[in-house]
């Protein structure tokens, strides 16, 4: 499976900004899917998740009411809606797909990555 991120630039503090995946392959409605992201000098950490169908997702606390994960399977492809952003928001953004169907925070469970996206919030 490959993935490819885009979407991502510079917004204003409070602005929004939607971020695409779009992945290869067929299997890819069979996919829990993740949106990660890494500010510079920290590790990469959990943005949200969303099952293969699209009923279940989840998100960190962080972005919880104001982030939203959405799936189409017909054209192989996951979104983040990004709303009330604020400066802390501003990393790498990076799509990653997890061959199970079991839900997961965890970066290292799951199997492929995108490429990553800048998202820059000013203040």
């Amino acid at each position: 499976v490959q993935l490819q991120a885009s979407g991502g630039g510079l917004v204003q503090a409070g602005g929004s900004l939607r971020l695409s995946c779009a992945a290869s392959g067929r299997t890819f409605s069979r996919y829990v899917m993740g949106w990660f992201r890494q500010a510079p000098g920290k590790e990469r950490e959990f943005v949200g998740c969303i099952s293969w169908s699209g009923g279940s997702r989840y998100y960190a606390d962080s972005v919880k009411g104001r982030f939203t994960i959405s799936r189409d399977n017909a054209k192989n492809s996951v979104y983040l809606e990004m709303n009330s952003m604020r400066p802390e928001d501003t990393a790498v953004y990076y799509c990653a797909a997890r061959t199970s169907a079991i839900l997961s925070t965890n970066v290292r469970e799951y199997d492929y990555w995108g490429q990553g996206t800048l998202v820059t919030v000013s203040s």
